[in-house]
């Protein structure tokens, strides 16, 4: 028995020897380096919110302008050198030409369609702030509304979720609504790890549960390919697919770039999926915007 074994086990060490070997990062490649430390802050679309009959939404003035700038502070103490936002990266042109002349001075935001929204606000503002060149765009086509997802068996569940959701944030958004709650205060909330786990779990693991249903005709989902028996799992994965094609739009500009610092700016919505990825990515360290983001 010893005279058999002894040559299984030299065989068997030379093996892991080979595998470990094979799974060595190789040099030079950011798995083989100090990790990269990447920073998603998330919350509403500044636009979206935005009431033109109620002053308190608009963040051009000077009252939210100057909370921006407390909030443009807090994100400037991670020290990036590499700030993505979630524009499509057909854009990239037009956001280079616009962050130039913003750099030179020759843009104000007040002008500008759209300049409430946080690429301006936060990437353009904290990317001047920190003197990095370039704002890279690295969203992915395939958004959609999460009330696609509107019928088949446990609807229920995702419905009751969604209305929990909402009831969680109302009264937040409220106080923001009613001027009483800070820029800061705002993010806070929205980039809170409780809010980013419920909202998680709303998007990715309750819709699961719905099963022989339909999703709403959507131009972003191709129909033709959802299973109606797991159609709450199909609408994941539109959700998931969308998520993936951002983080390969992520680490390939991190490659591109060799950034050390990443400050991604996105729809919090992304963000408990995104983290999950690169908490997997050994060349990633997640930062928690929540450590760094004050009321």
């Amino acid at each position: 028995m010893r005279r058999f074994l002894l040559p299984c086990l030299v065989a068997l060490t030379s093996l892991t020897g080979c595998t470990t070997t094979k799974n060595q990062p190789v040099a030079g490649t950011a798995a083989s380096a100090a990790p990269v430390a990447i920073m998603m802050v998330g919350g509403p679309h500044l636009v979206q919110v935005y009431k033109p009959a109620n002053p308190n939404t608009d963040v051009l003035t000077p009252k939210r302008q100057a909370e921006l700038a407390a909030v443009c502070d807090q994100l400037q103490r991670f020290r990036p050198d590499a700030i993505l936002v979630e524009e499509l990266p057909e854009r990239q042109a037009r956001i280079d030409s616009l962050y130039a002349l913003y750099r030179e001075g020759k843009l104000d935001l007040r002008t500008l369609p759209n300049g409430r929204s946080e690429t301006y606000q936060l990437g353009f503002v904290v990317g001047k702030r920190m003197g990095v060149e370039r704002i890279h765009c690295v969203n992915a086509p395939g958004g959609t509304s999460q009330s696609i997802l509107h019928e088949g068996t446990n609807i229920n569940l995702y419905q009751d979720a969604t209305t929990e959701h909402r009831a969680y944030g109302a009264p937040v958004l409220q106080k923001w609504e009613a001027g009483s709650l800070t820029m800061g205060g705002l993010l806070c909330f929205t980039n809170s790890p409780v809010l980013l786990h419920q909202l998680h779990t709303l998007v990715y693991r309750t819709p699961a549960r719905v099963t022989d249903g339909t999703l709403k005709p959507d131009p972003m989902v191709d129909s033709s390919f959802v299973s109606p028996h797991y159609v709450g799992a199909e609408f994941i994965s539109v959700i998931y697919n969308r998520d993936l094609k951002i983080y390969s739009n992520i680490v390939t500009t991190q490659l591109a770039t060799r950034s050390a610092r990443i400050l991604t700016i996105i729809g919090a919505r992304h963000i408990g999926s995104l983290q999950g990825i690169f908490r997997t990515d050994p060349a990633y360290q997640v930062v928690e915007a929540s450590k760094y983001l004050k009321p």
